[in-house]
């Protein structure tokens, strides 16, 4: 068959193909177009994660002044009928209006999946030194305060087909919080792996959400814990820290994952105990706080950590000149200026914040740097964990409204 006659025969074809479709569309209902959102799939797809949630505060449970546990409800009054659905380990972004200035941070869920049915999420605040927004949360929310926070976001989840059955969840502090949701989801049943918490406190007094998980352990084989005390001796409880000799006390036979969530200290010190076992990296997760980050005690770290520079900012279309202090995330400079640049993790890690770097130098913790290569090659960084080494200018990219 020559070229001529399969062209001939192509051309023949494709316009049977469009003559079919034109008396398609011509038999069809001249009514309106349904709306998206009204088949099931997209209707779903958008309660499990709306673009935003507007919350208010249902009840506060105060540890001390410097540590509550915050309920939040649905605003039905402000448009969201119920809460969205999430996994143990993932985070709200909420956001705090302070002076007129919006601020943004990410807060673990500390209740279960299963409490979002009974229109429930809880998040708790610790007071972090030089924390604009967990100060303001802590001295400023009240029963009835209305809060607009992002969907359930993040990674540091439980997935039966990457990790072990077994999870060793290592915490610090106030990062207790996801790991008292996984505990109560494997209470309930909506988790299957096992866990087994080693929860590094001061004291026992400040091993919160100790007297919970235990009554879950109790009754759950899947779930033990184990208080690890740096300032105290008591019955039952570790003391010292937690170190690789603990880890291999308490871990199974066999392959386990662990899952850290604290301060960047304790990752600093029980990322190298975690070295010593050999452990293959895709077990190994961390829930990550690159902010808080203090660049000048990184040995790869050569700028001047007193200096203030000035962070030159595209955003909206609009350019602006503000300061930035070398010991201060760009990010964190933005909003101190009331830029109002987007964000969720603040970790490196979700690339919401994601720039492109116009001029200048940045310091980036390797630790908390998510970025991908090609971010790399074309200079692009992500301002919630860059720090300036001199004057900087960025081009911050419209984001739609969360």
């Amino acid at each position: 068959m020559s070229k001529s006659t399969i062209s001939k025969l192509s051309r023949l074809g494709l316009v049977k193909v469009i003559t079919n479709r034109l008396s398609a569309i011509g038999k069809s209902s001249a009514a309106p177009a349904r709306d998206l959102y009204s088949y099931a799939p997209n209707k779903l797809a958008a309660e499990l994660h709306p673009k935003v949630q507007h919350l208010v505060v249902k009840d506060i449970k105060a540890f001390s002044p410097d540590m509550k546990s915050i309920i939040l409800a649905p605003n039905a009054a402000k448009g969201t009928e119920k809460l969205a659905w999430f996994s143990a380990g993932q985070y709200l972004s909420v956001v705090a209006d302070i002076e007129g200035k919006p601020f943004k941070r990410p807060y673990s869920i500390a209740s279960s999946p299963a409490d979002t049915l009974n229109g429930e999420y809880m998040i708790t605040v610790k007071r972090v030194g030089g924390g604009i927004v967990s100060q303001y949360i802590l001295d400023n929310w009240t029963v009835g305060t209305e809060v607009t926070a992002s969907a359930p976001l993040g990674d540091f989840t439980y997935e039966r087909l990457r990790d072990a059955a077994t999870v060793i969840g290592i915490a610090g502090g106030s990062g207790i919080t996801p790991f008292r949701a996984l505990a109560k989801a494997i209470y309930e049943g909506d988790e299957t792996c096992s866990l087994v918490l080693l929860y590094g406190s001061r004291t026992l007094k400040d091993a919160v959400f100790s007297d919970e998980i235990s009554a879950w352990a109790a009754e759950n084989d899947k779930i033990k814990l184990v208080n690890v005390l740096s300032d105290e001796k008591a019955e039952g409880c570790e003391s010292g820290f937690i170190t690789a000799d603990l880890i291999k006390k308490y871990a199974p036979a066999g392959d386990y994952s662990i899952f850290l969530c604290g301060p960047q200290a304790m990752y600093n010190f029980a990322d190298k105990e975690i070295e010593k076992l050999g452990i293959r990296r895709k077990f190994v997760r961390h829930e990550l706080f690159g902010e808080y980050f203090h660049p000048e005690k990184n040995e790869d770290y050569t700028g001047d950590i007193n200096a203030t520079y000035t962070l030159t900012v595209r955003i909206n279309g609009t350019e602006h000149k503000i300061p930035c202090k070398a010991d201060t995330t760009l990010l964190r400079a933005m909003e101190a200026a009331g830029l109002n640049p987007p964000s969720d993790c603040r970790s490196g890690r979700c690339g919401w914040c994601h720039s492109q770097l116009l001029s200048g130098d940045v310091y980036i913790p390797a630790s908390v740097d998510g970025r991908r290569a090609a971010d790399k090659i074309y200079g692009y960084i992500h301002p919630c964990c860059s720090f300036p080494l001199g004057d900087v200018a960025i081009d911050v990219p419209t984001m739609p409204v969360k």
